[in-house]
């Protein structure tokens, strides 16, 4: 599919089958996450697989939604502060923008593959870092459950580009 397509056809699905996702899809959605562009390709990020047959419960307490927790994956972008690249002149972090990246890349890929995605950020950071374990160090940024669609997209609302675009200057 070619890329105008396959941005048009990605949308967030918040209902899936049970069929269970191939490992070999899961890994080249993994692959397109490994070859995101990172600032000064410092990879400040980790992922984290999770299957969530029999995790339904704790999974809820991350993001309280049914179709959440039946997905068979989830996935769980992370951040890794001390890895990010820093600009000098004050400071400011890429690792939320790297994040931002690498989830993009890994819905795309999901999406050339016939997998539905639903970018989440609206979750408990701490039933996050409770649920997976995660180190005082590790920051929960992204989730996406990912598997077959059980739903259909619906009519995509965007702003025109008149709205979205400036040249030049602000006014």
């Amino acid at each position: 599919m070619d890329f105008k397509t396959l941005i048009a056809k990605r949308y967030s699905c918040r209902a899936y089958t049970s069929q269970p996702v191939e490992e070999e899809k899961l890994q080249l959605i993994l692959e397109a996450a490994r070859l995101a562009p990172t600032a000064a390709n410092r990879q400040p990020f980790r992922i984290l697989v999770i299957h969530t047959a029999g995790r339904e419960e704790a999974l809820r307490r991350i993001y309280n939604k049914d179709w959440f927790a039946q997905v068979p994956i989830v996935l769980a972008v992370c951040g890794v502060p001390a890895e990010a690249w820093k600009r000098r002149t004050d400071e400011w972090s890429a690792m939320d923008v790297d994040a931002a990246i690498v989830m993009d890349h890994m819905i795309l890929m999901a999406t050339e593959l016939g997998l539905g995605t639903c970018w989440i950020a609206a979750f408990d950071p701490q039933a996050a870092r409770e649920v997976l374990q995660l180190p005082e160090d590790i920051k929960p940024l992204l989730f996406t459950p990912l598997g077959y669609p059980a739903d259909q997209p619906r009519a995509k609302v965007r702003e025109t580009l008149d709205e979205l675009v400036r040249y030049e200057r602000w006014s």
